[in-house]
C-alpha cells in the first residue's frame, strides 16, 4: 500500500472563516480512488497568516508543502499530482 498523503488543514479564525471550513469536509469531495490515500487533520494554528509572504489564508499543508489561498478544488489537485507521482 502507498503511503498516505498528510493533508493538515489550519482552523485558526483566519483561515477557518476564509475557507478552511469546507477544506475540513474533504473527504466528501475526493474522488473514491483518493478516498484511501489521505489522512486529513486540523489544526489550531499554522501561523503563516501572520507573514504575508507566505500568501493569504486558508492555509493547507500537504505532506511538507504549503498550500495558501487553499480550496477544496486546489487541495484535491495537489493531492491527486502526488497520488499520481
Amino acid at each position: 500500500m502507498s503511503k498516505k498523503i498528510r493533508v493538515l488543514v489550519c482552523t485558526g479564525t483566519a483561515c477557518f472563516v476564509m475557507g478552511a471550513s469546507d477544506i475540513l469536509l474533504l473527504e466528501e469531495n475526493l474522488p473514491e480512488e483518493l478516498k484511501n490515500r489521505v489522512e486529513l487533520e486540523g489544526a489550531s494554528c499554522l501561523g503563516h497568516c501572520k507573514n504575508s509572504s507566505h500568501g493569504k489564508a486558508p492555509f493547507v499543508m500537504i505532506d511538507d508543502e504549503l498550500v495558501s489561498n487553499a480550496s477544496v478544488l486546489s487541495v484535491v489537485a495537489r493531492i491527486r499530482e502526488l497520488a499520481d507521482a
